[in-house]
């Protein structure tokens, strides 16, 4: 089940049934079940504070997943994602993308780690790049 959560922000992400039922078909296709999955919509005080005192970077960032999937077992993807609203919004004027699809490019960015993608590496960065895209296509085909 996918839940959503504000901390320190008013966003609101919209058609989040829709979101939802696109992240079970995105874990799906990845070959795996979607679990309890936690979005927090959160400002960038709280998300830059969270990556220093969990991750050790003094940094902003979009997104940080905590995964509690179970991969080998059940194959259930399960965490919480924290998403900085701010950064997203920068980003998207960063790379020319509407504040949307940048917000669905990180929500399902975080799906995508909970199945094990990985983008530490120039190589993963790049397949975890195709597949957002490949993924916010299935969604708005599926939206329209």
């Amino acid at each position: 089940m996918v839940r959503y959560y504000n901390d320190s922000t008013t966003y609101r992400l919209r058609d989040k049934r829709k979101i939802a039922a696109w992240l079970k078909r995105v874990a799906q296709e990845e070959g795996y079940s979607l679990g309890d999955v936690n979005y927090i919509f959160c400002s960038s005080e709280v998300h830059r504070k969270m990556n220093i005192d969990f991750i050790g970077h003094d940094y902003f960032t979009d997104i940080i997943t905590f995964d509690y999937s179970d991969l080998k077992g059940e194959g259930v993807v399960s965490g919480d994602i924290f998403i900085d609203v701010d950064t997203v919004a920068d980003n998207a004027r960063i790379y020319g993308a509407t504040k949307r699809d940048e917000m669905l490019r990180v929500v399902v960015h975080g799906v995508l780690h909970l199945c094990g993608q990985k983008d530490k590496t120039p190589r993963a960065e790049k397949q975890m790049h195709r597949k957002e895209d490949k993924y916010i296509a299935l969604y708005k085909e599926e939206r329209d």
